[in-house]
């Protein structure tokens, strides 16, 4: 009796250090990582980018409804040229209450003025009526982020913002 259950209490020692048969393998490559939209919701709205509440405090897109931009390429600030003044602005406003609950924060400074968002060939420029060098490396790339996003340009477009003090950029956003 005692002999059997010792063999008992040995048996599922005995399958767990065979493996049960199963023979170790290699990793096997099976293609790129899956990807993901981040903001469905973008083609309806604006992509505006906040600070997370995260201690690691990263930037969040947030979806907002707006118009489409103005175009102001006859008010002579030159050709593909336009003024976002209503999307930027909701970004150097910050957060909203809801967004505020949520624990969404901005370093960006309130900056009133004309902004300018214009393509060319070097990726995206921003003109602010305002001092650019002060910002934070997370109110730059809220800034840089949001740009590139909202003008239906991915993560690898290069911005320049230009403001009173000089310029920051190209950059690129990394969130």
């Amino acid at each position: 009796m005692r002999r059997g259950r010792v063999l008992g209490a040995l048996l599922p020692l005995v399958l767990l250090a065979t493996g049960c048969g199963i023979r170790s393998t290699d990793v096997v490559q099976v293609g790129d990582p899956a990807t993901v939209e981040v903001a469905p919701g973008a083609r309806a709205g604006t992509v505006l980018y906040f600070i997370s509440p995260s201690p690691r405090g990263g930037l969040l897109p947030v979806v907002r409804q707006v118009g489409s931009p103005v175009d102001t390429t006859s008010a002579g600030t030159g050709q593909g040229s336009q003024s976002w003044g209503k999307e930027l602005s909701m970004l150097f406003s910050g957060p909203s209450r809801e967004e505020k609950r949520a624990g969404l924060r901005t370093e960006l400074p309130m900056i009133r003025g004309e902004m300018i968002v214009r393509m060319d060939r070097e990726g995206v420029r921003v003109r602010l009526e305002s001092t650019v060098n002060q910002l934070s490396e997370l109110a730059r790339q809220q800034l840089i982020c949001t740009v590139a996003y909202g003008r239906g340009s991915q993560q690898g477009t290069a911005v320049t913002v230009l403001g009173t003090d000089g310029s920051i950029g190209p950059a690129r956003c990394s969130a």
